[in-house]
């Protein structure tokens, strides 16, 4: 697939479910964009409200503790701006008023580059990866990103009343897609992500193989991607929208 180079990509959208949502899945790449100088933001639809593993927590703590996980991995991958629409999770629905939020940030942010999950079913990772919120996130953020982000006559109140311009992004990267074709090699930036991982302590506090699971995971992607043995790739499904 043939991708924007990262030098010539100067801003970039994550759009996710749940905080943790990106680091797990994009944290080694995140953290490539950001040392390249790409400025990244993450946009977080929930509060991971029904997260976490230790039952001695209260549950009315867990939207606070979650958001500060958060900011303080997206930190560790270089990401300073971090957003939250505080929705309550198995609650996102494709909708005017969401698209219309996201589609605020969009133009806000104007990023060339969208990364988000991928709204189709994935039968091969099915417990690890097709939550609900996640497929419709990517439902929403693709419909917000086209056609609405980039029509100057929809959501007219975001440009009338608030200046925000039409904003096309060029270049749009699934998450969990059934047919990644892309990878990019994460060897250099995986103790930063597994660092990240550990800094979502109510998610990960208990997971004491944390590193070696993560590996696991992603292996598979080293033959996929025609690297060399020991390296390390995330996966990801890339489109144009130009």
């Amino acid at each position: 697939m043939d991708v924007l180079a990262d030098d010539d990509v100067e801003r970039a959208l994550v759009v996710v479910a749940h905080p943790d949502d990106a680091d797990f899945w994009a944290g080694g790449t995140v953290a490539c964009w950001s040392a390249t100088g790409i400025v990244v933001t993450y946009l977080v639809l929930t509060d991971g409200d029904a997260g976490g593993f230790d039952a001695a927590v209260p549950r009315a703590d867990i939207p606070r503790i979650r958001r500060c996980d958060q900011q303080a991995a997206a930190r560790i991958l270089g990401v300073h701006d971090v957003r939250f629409l505080g929705l309550a999770e198995g609650t996102i629905v494709q909708g005017v008023e969401l698209r219309r939020e996201i589609v605020r940030v969009i133009r806000q942010v104007r990023p060339r580059r969208l990364l988000t999950w991928s709204p189709e079913w994935n039968w091969s990772r099915f417990r690890t990866s097709c939550h609900i919120d996640h497929r419709a996130t990517g439902e929403v953020a693709l419909t917000a990103a086209y056609p609405d982000a980039g029509n100057a006559f929809a959501h007219r109140t975001l440009l009338d009343h608030e200046a925000l311009e039409p904003w096309t992004v060029e270049e749009i990267w699934l998450l969990n897609g059934t047919a990644p074709n892309h990878f990019v090699d994460i060897t250099d930036t995986f103790d930063q992500k597994i660092a990240a991982l550990r800094a979502h302590r109510s998610q990960t506090g208990h997971r004491d193989r944390l590193a070696t699971e993560m590996r696991e995971r992603i292996e598979p992607n080293t033959a996929a991607a025609a690297l060399p043995t020991g390296r390390l790739a995330e996966a990801f499904h890339v489109v144009r929208n130009t």
